[in-house]
Protein backbone atom coordinates (compact mmCIF):
# COMPACT_ATOMS: atom_id res chain seq x y z
CA UNK A 1 0.00 0.00 0.00
CA UNK A 2 1.51 3.03 -1.20
CA UNK A 3 2.22 5.61 2.21
CA UNK A 4 0.80 9.28 2.06
CA UNK A 5 3.24 12.16 0.47
CA UNK A 6 5.19 13.50 2.72
CA UNK A 7 4.45 17.12 1.93
CA UNK A 8 0.71 15.79 2.49
CA UNK A 9 1.47 14.73 6.32
CA UNK A 10 3.58 17.69 7.02
CA UNK A 11 0.45 20.15 5.18
CA UNK A 12 -2.22 18.12 7.51
CA UNK A 13 -0.16 17.66 10.78
CA UNK A 14 -0.57 21.85 10.82
CA UNK A 15 -3.47 21.90 9.44
CA UNK A 16 -6.36 18.74 9.88
CA UNK A 17 -8.94 20.33 8.17
CA UNK A 18 -7.82 22.15 4.91
CA UNK A 19 -9.43 23.57 1.83
CA UNK A 20 -8.52 22.22 -1.62
CA UNK A 21 -7.80 25.97 -2.98
CA UNK A 22 -5.17 26.67 0.03
CA UNK A 23 -3.69 23.00 -0.37
CA UNK A 24 -3.45 23.64 -3.92
CA UNK A 25 -1.34 26.82 -3.31
CA UNK A 26 0.75 24.22 -1.52
CA UNK A 27 1.41 22.53 -4.57
CA UNK A 28 -0.86 19.60 -3.93
CA UNK A 29 -3.03 19.04 -7.33
CA UNK A 30 -6.72 17.73 -7.35
CA UNK A 31 -5.28 14.88 -8.35
CA UNK A 32 -3.21 13.50 -5.72
CA UNK A 33 -6.14 14.97 -3.49
CA UNK A 34 -8.33 12.48 -5.09
CA UNK A 35 -5.52 9.72 -4.95
CA UNK A 36 -5.36 10.31 -1.33
CA UNK A 37 -8.97 9.94 -0.48
CA UNK A 38 -9.55 7.04 -2.16
CA UNK A 39 -6.78 5.36 -0.59
CA UNK A 40 -8.05 5.86 3.10
CA UNK A 41 -5.23 8.71 3.68
CA UNK A 42 -7.49 11.43 3.27
CA UNK A 43 -11.22 12.04 4.35
CA UNK A 44 -13.36 14.44 2.63
CA UNK A 45 -15.58 16.16 4.81
CA UNK A 46 -17.79 18.13 2.15
CA UNK A 47 -16.77 19.31 -1.17
CA UNK A 48 -13.51 20.57 -1.27
CA UNK A 49 -12.81 20.10 2.37
CA UNK A 50 -10.28 17.44 3.70
CA UNK A 51 -9.11 16.38 6.57
CA UNK A 52 -6.74 13.47 8.17
CA UNK A 53 -9.04 10.21 8.89
CA UNK A 54 -7.46 9.84 12.31
CA UNK A 55 -10.17 10.87 14.58
CA UNK A 56 -7.48 11.86 17.39
CA UNK A 57 -5.88 14.84 14.93
CA UNK A 58 -10.07 16.04 15.78
CA UNK A 59 -10.76 18.51 18.20
CA UNK A 60 -13.82 18.83 19.50
CA UNK A 61 -15.12 21.76 17.76
CA UNK A 62 -14.11 20.34 14.36
CA UNK A 63 -17.49 21.53 12.97
CA UNK A 64 -16.63 25.33 13.74
CA UNK A 65 -13.72 25.02 11.77
CA UNK A 66 -15.20 23.64 8.73
CA UNK A 67 -17.81 25.86 8.95
CA UNK A 68 -15.47 29.02 9.09
CA UNK A 69 -13.80 27.97 6.01
CA UNK A 70 -17.23 27.56 4.19
CA UNK A 71 -18.47 30.83 6.00
CA UNK A 72 -15.18 33.03 6.40
CA UNK A 73 -16.99 35.97 6.79
CA UNK A 74 -19.37 34.61 9.53
CA UNK A 75 -19.28 34.61 13.06
CA UNK A 76 -20.13 31.86 15.68
CA UNK A 77 -23.23 32.51 17.76
CA UNK A 78 -25.90 31.91 19.98
CA UNK A 79 -26.14 27.89 21.21
CA UNK A 80 -22.39 27.24 19.33
CA UNK A 81 -20.83 30.15 20.82
CA UNK A 82 -22.52 28.73 24.30
CA UNK A 83 -21.04 25.37 23.88
CA UNK A 84 -17.36 26.72 22.74
CA UNK A 85 -17.44 28.94 26.04
CA UNK A 86 -18.28 26.07 28.21
CA UNK A 87 -21.39 28.17 29.36
CA UNK A 88 -24.37 25.96 30.07
CA UNK A 89 -25.59 22.23 29.24
CA UNK A 90 -26.23 23.50 25.17
CA UNK A 91 -24.85 20.82 22.87
CA UNK A 92 -26.85 22.14 19.50
CA UNK A 93 -27.03 19.70 16.56
CA UNK A 94 -26.54 22.38 14.04
CA UNK A 95 -23.18 25.16 14.43
CA UNK A 96 -25.47 28.31 14.56
CA UNK A 97 -23.86 31.08 12.44
CA UNK A 98 -24.21 34.63 11.85
CA UNK A 99 -23.76 36.53 8.68
CA UNK A 100 -24.60 39.68 7.24
CA UNK A 101 -27.75 40.90 6.87
CA UNK A 102 -27.86 41.56 3.18
CA UNK A 103 -25.16 38.35 2.62
CA UNK A 104 -27.00 35.33 0.53
CA UNK A 105 -27.87 32.46 2.53
CA UNK A 106 -24.09 30.19 2.46
CA UNK A 107 -25.09 26.26 0.98
CA UNK A 108 -23.67 23.80 3.27
CA UNK A 109 -23.62 20.40 3.10
CA UNK A 110 -22.07 19.23 5.84
CA UNK A 111 -21.87 20.27 8.90
CA UNK A 112 -25.98 21.20 9.66
CA UNK A 113 -26.04 25.04 9.99
CA UNK A 114 -28.70 27.32 11.43
CA UNK A 115 -28.69 31.23 10.10
CA UNK A 116 -28.66 34.11 12.00
CA UNK A 117 -28.67 37.50 10.16
CA UNK A 118 -26.58 40.46 12.07
CA UNK A 119 -25.95 43.78 10.98
CA UNK A 120 -22.58 44.67 10.25
CA UNK A 121 -21.64 46.61 13.20
CA UNK A 122 -23.08 43.08 15.16
CA UNK A 123 -20.32 41.46 12.98
CA UNK A 124 -17.63 43.11 14.46
CA UNK A 125 -18.49 44.02 18.28
CA UNK A 126 -17.56 41.54 20.70
CA UNK A 127 -16.25 39.33 18.11
CA UNK A 128 -12.98 37.19 18.75
CA UNK A 129 -11.26 35.31 17.07
CA UNK A 130 -9.55 31.76 17.56
CA UNK A 131 -7.59 28.67 16.06
CA UNK A 132 -9.29 25.83 15.80
CA UNK A 133 -7.28 22.87 13.79
CA UNK A 134 -5.19 25.59 12.00
CA UNK A 135 -8.08 27.35 11.15
CA UNK A 136 -9.25 30.89 12.40
CA UNK A 137 -12.92 30.78 13.61
CA UNK A 138 -14.52 34.17 14.58
CA UNK A 139 -16.88 33.45 17.78
CA UNK A 140 -18.91 35.63 19.66
CA UNK A 141 -17.01 36.60 23.27
CA UNK A 142 -18.50 35.03 26.28
CA UNK A 143 -20.51 38.19 27.39
CA UNK A 144 -21.42 39.17 23.57
CA UNK A 145 -23.52 35.52 23.16
CA UNK A 146 -25.25 35.94 27.01
CA UNK A 147 -26.66 39.18 25.49
CA UNK A 148 -27.62 37.97 22.29
CA UNK A 149 -28.85 34.78 23.56
CA UNK A 150 -31.31 37.51 25.12
CA UNK A 151 -31.88 39.37 21.93
CA UNK A 152 -32.72 36.31 20.60
CA UNK A 153 -34.58 34.54 22.91
CA UNK A 154 -38.06 34.31 20.85
CA UNK A 155 -35.54 32.12 18.35
CA UNK A 156 -33.97 30.01 20.96
CA UNK A 157 -36.23 29.99 24.05
CA UNK A 158 -35.97 32.28 27.57
CA UNK A 159 -34.96 29.52 29.45
CA UNK A 160 -31.93 29.03 27.53
CA UNK A 161 -31.12 33.04 27.86
CA UNK A 162 -31.31 32.60 31.59
CA UNK A 163 -28.94 29.18 32.24
CA UNK A 164 -26.64 31.25 30.01
CA UNK A 165 -26.66 34.30 32.06
CA UNK A 166 -26.52 32.24 35.71
CA UNK A 167 -23.59 30.29 34.13
CA UNK A 168 -21.77 33.66 32.78
CA UNK A 169 -22.14 34.81 36.42
CA UNK A 170 -21.18 31.40 38.17
CA UNK A 171 -17.96 31.39 36.62
CA UNK A 172 -16.86 34.94 37.40
CA UNK A 173 -16.84 36.47 34.35
CA UNK A 174 -16.40 40.48 33.62
CA UNK A 175 -20.03 42.24 34.89
CA UNK A 176 -19.06 45.31 32.98
CA UNK A 177 -18.57 43.43 29.69
CA UNK A 178 -21.95 41.94 29.98
CA UNK A 179 -23.41 45.20 30.12
CA UNK A 180 -21.51 46.46 27.43
CA UNK A 181 -22.71 44.15 25.36
CA UNK A 182 -26.14 44.15 26.10
CA UNK A 183 -26.57 48.03 25.52
CA UNK A 184 -24.64 47.29 21.83
CA UNK A 185 -27.26 45.05 21.17
CA UNK A 186 -29.93 46.93 22.47
CA UNK A 187 -30.95 44.51 25.62
CA UNK A 188 -30.05 46.24 28.83
CA UNK A 189 -33.58 46.99 30.03
CA UNK A 190 -34.22 43.15 29.22
CA UNK A 191 -31.01 41.77 31.45
CA UNK A 192 -30.93 44.58 33.84
CA UNK A 193 -34.12 42.90 36.79
CA UNK A 194 -32.76 39.36 36.12
CA UNK A 195 -28.96 40.82 37.22
CA UNK A 196 -31.30 42.18 39.89
CA UNK A 197 -32.70 39.51 40.73
CA UNK A 198 -29.73 37.28 41.02
CA UNK A 199 -27.77 39.60 43.18
CA UNK A 200 -30.12 40.58 45.98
Amino acid sequence: MQQMAPSLIKLFRSRPVARSSWLEGKGISRTKLQRSVERGDLVRVRRGVYSLPDESEVTEHHDLAVVAMSIPRGVICLLSALRFHGLGTQNPAEVWVAIHGKDRKPRIEYPPVRIVRFSGLALEHGVGTHKIEGVTVRVTSPARTVADCFKFRNKIGPDIALEALREYRRARKSMDDLVQAAEEVRVANVIRPYLEAMTT
